[in-house]
């Protein structure tokens, strides 16, 4: 099910995939490079739910309007922010999560939103080959139990240049889109198992099932 939001930005879509006695919501924005069709998050999408958290997977304006580019990271904020009502219209805990770009604002808005929690796939640390332009304050700026799964060889951060302390679910071998090559160890559907096991089992241990309404 799709549903369009207005926002200050432009209209945003939510397609929700919902779990049958949900306890739960995970939210997901896309990156700035691609939309939901991007396969962690259609992953989650199709591995969550039947452990009863619902996944709604939210395009941005601009990508809803079929723009190639994605805009300045305040107006994916204005947009996320806007939009936020919507994701928690069930009366179910939000986790907030995203990929890339997305996993920025998700930690950038999380708190003041009052996100349970905020899950961050492919976080941008740093621009490929700068280290020294380091994102780690925006992360954990968030203040809230965070999540990130990183690729083995993301060249915007491997999972060893995160600060001490952060909890990280690694893809071996996995790239920014968490793609392995052929001779990884892990094969692909396999990568991705890992992926969503991963954050299904950060979810549950998170105990959101008592926060309901």
């Amino acid at each position: 099910m799709s549903e369009i939001v207005e926002t200050p930005a432009g209209d945003a879509r939510i397609t929700w995939h919902t779990a049958k006695n949900a306890r739960s919501v995970l939210a997901l924005g896309h990156g700035a490079g691609g939309g939901i069709e991007a396969q962690d998050l259609q992953a989650l999408a199709q591995a969550l739910p039947p452990s009863e958290v619902g996944v709604a997977l939210v395009e941005q304006p601009w990508r809803v309007a079929g723009k190639k580019v994605a805009p300045a990271p305040k107006t994916l904020d204005t947009a996320w922010r806007a939009l936020w009502p919507a994701l928690c219209a069930p009366g179910l805990p939000v986790v907030a999560g995203g990929r890339s770009a997305g996993a920025r604002v998700v930690c950038r808005t999380g708190s003041e939103l009052g996100a349970q929690a905020v899950l961050a796939l492919s976080f941008p640390l740093h621009p490929p080959g700068k280290p020294e332009k380091s994102r780690a304050e925006e992360l954990t700026a968030a203040g809230l139990p965070t999540l990130v799964v990183q690729g083995g060889r993301d060249p915007f951060g491997h999972p060893d240049e995160f600060p001490e302390g952060t909890r990280i679910a690694e893809v071996p071998e996995g790239d920014h889109s968490f793609r392995v090559p052929k001779r990884a160890a892990v094969g692909q559907e396999e990568a991705l198992d890992l992926l969503t096991e991963s954050v299904g089992d950060w979810l549950a241990g998170l105990g959101l099932a008592s926060a309901r309404g």
